[in-house]
């Protein structure tokens, strides 16, 4: 065949070569190294195989890695999930009653298994399960690790897969790519009886990859002109290069003078971190909740730190478990959670609070004007150089969490913000504007820490009080986590017990 990644041809009779292939590779177990009768491709996975010492035989074949918990949660993190319907689409003129569609991770690990009953329960028999591994290493040749180690598609049929317990079947399996990176996402396959094998399957399942590649690569498109809406002023601004760059690396837009100076940007570990090669003074500054960069002149960071450089006269602390606190000049200040009250609403308005929107912070709505400024009076003579008169607002000498937290967010460092969020701010608080507050800036965390693609601010999140009972972030966290992180069993554990809290009974 002019192919060699096609098994079957319409010229060849499937059984014919079924039984051709069934002969080498009996050969090719008791030790021949004739590979004559072999595509180059099948003949190259049997030699990995052989070298990786996976069995040919016996009921051993495609280990369980994840329960039935770990597996939906990996699927309903992955990237191909949320494009199943067009992958439903583009497979719904060929399904019938003998086909199944599988959809692999990266690793190989089956995610996603549909197809008639009688097809899969059958198919169950040789351990073809979402959650089993198909590698080569964990099954030997089959089209999904086949597909993975070439990064090419595949037909795998009959004999030519490497264990004998999978030689009733055939498969045709395509790699999908990530159009940001570049990187192996997951294996979109075809599988089947091995009489129902034809050559129009392999072309099916790679135009169906193909399809989900252009979506994907659509999505990203659209997100990256939202950014460039977004951002693009700060990019065309000033004679310095500037560009917005994603957090692979992948350069988004770029001024001319960053054209000018052939810049680029080049990736300097695993963790996606990554250096401007051709640039002196470049700074990279996280943007858009760490999901891309802005890479420019450094940025004057002095006012997220809390003004002028050393320790501000003035600290509070309303964020946390410890409780709320207060020092002035080194100095523990003794303060009323009401005081402290009105310290998060004006921490949070760097502008100032007339008295009437203070007092309906601080007591709601008909709060007595009279009411509050007795409150402030009372704050000023412990704290009188750092809080000013109507509109009442703290000076730039003062520094709080709290603003520091937002700061972090709104330049992407997630994994910070989180850290230094504890269970939120002034917790059992109910002061209408400080639940505002405390809610919104929970809300944005989540957010922010679901959207960015740090997994350790993921982590920070899951890990603290405001999201250790958050099911879809630990969902999110499981589906990324490595196999051997040793967070992954605590992930198992708290996805199984948070379900199992949902589904009972009120």
């Amino acid at each position: 065949m002019a192919n060699p990644w096609l098994a079957v041809d319409e010229r060849t009779p499937p059984q014919t070569r079924a039984r051709l292939l069934r002969r080498a590779w009996e050969g090719f177990v008791e030790g021949s190294e004739d590979s004559s009768g072999l595509r180059p491709p099948i003949a190259a996975s049997w030699d990995r195989c052989q070298d990786a010492g996976v069995a040919h035989d016996g009921a051993a074949v495609a280990p369980m890695i994840a329960d039935e918990d770990e597996t939906a949660a990996r699927w309903e993190a992955h990237p191909l999930q949320a494009v199943r319907p067009l992958i439903d689409e583009c497979l719904a003129p060929i399904m019938d009653d003998s086909h199944l569609v599988v959809v692999a991770d990266a690793r190989g690990m089956l995610l996603w298994v549909d197809g008639p009953p009688g097809v899969r329960h059958a198919a169950e028999a040789m351990n073809f399960a979402p959650g089993t591994l198909w590698s080569e290493s964990g099954a030997g040749t089959n089209a999904v690790g086949t597909a993975l180690a070439a990064d090419h598609a595949v037909q795998v049929f009959a004999a030519e897969h490497f264990h004998e317990q999978v030689q009733t079947w055939t498969c045709s399996a395509c790699p999908v790519h990530d159009p940001d990176s570049g990187a192996l996402l997951g294996i979109i396959d075809l599988t089947s009886r091995m009489s129902t094998v034809h050559p129009h399957a392999l072309s099916v399942a790679v135009a169906t990859a193909r399809a989900v590649e252009m979506q994907l690569r659509s999505a990203m498109q659209e997100a990256d002109a939202r950014l460039v809406e977004r951002y693009g002023d700060r990019v065309r601004s000033g004679p310095d290069a500037r560009a917005i760059v994603s957090a692979h690396g992948r350069v988004i837009t770029a001024n001319a003078a960053w054209r000018r100076g052939a810049l680029r940007v080049e990736r300097t570990s695993e963790d996606q971190r990554f250096s401007v090669v051709g640039a002196r003074t470049t700074d990279v500054q996280s943007i858009h909740h760490g999901g891309a960069y802005l890479v420019g002149p450094a940025p004057d960071r002095s006012r997220r730190r809390g003004g002028p450089a050393g320790a501000p006269p003035l600290r509070l602390d309303v964020l946390g478990p410890g409780g709320p606190s207060a020092t002035a000049d080194d100095v523990p200040v003794a303060l009323r959670r009401r005081q402290f009250e009105i310290l998060a609403l004006l921490a949070a308005s760097p502008d100032g609070l007339t008295v009437e929107q203070l007092g309906a912070g601080v007591y709601g709505d008909g709060a007595k004007p009279g009411t509050v400024r007795v409150e402030v009076s009372r704050l000023r003579k412990l704290l009188g150089p750092w809080l000013s008169s109507e509109p009442y607002r703290l000076t730039s000498s003062c520094t709080c969490d709290l603003r520091v937290v937002r700061d972090l967010l709104a330049d992407g460092e997630v994994r910070e913000a989180a850290e230094r969020h504890g269970s939120g701010l002034l917790p059992g608080s109910e002061a209408p504007g400080v639940v505002r507050l405390r809610e919104d800036l929970h809300a944005w965390l989540r957010a922010s820490a679901l959207q960015t693609p740090d997994l350790d601010a993921l982590w920070a999140w899951v890990d603290g009080p405001g999201g250790q009972d958050d099911l879809i972030a630990w969902i999110r966290f499981l589906g990324r986590v490595a196999p051997l992180d040793p967070r992954r069993p605590l992930a198992v554990a708290r996805v199984r017990s948070l379900r199992r809290r949902l589904a009972a009974p009120a």
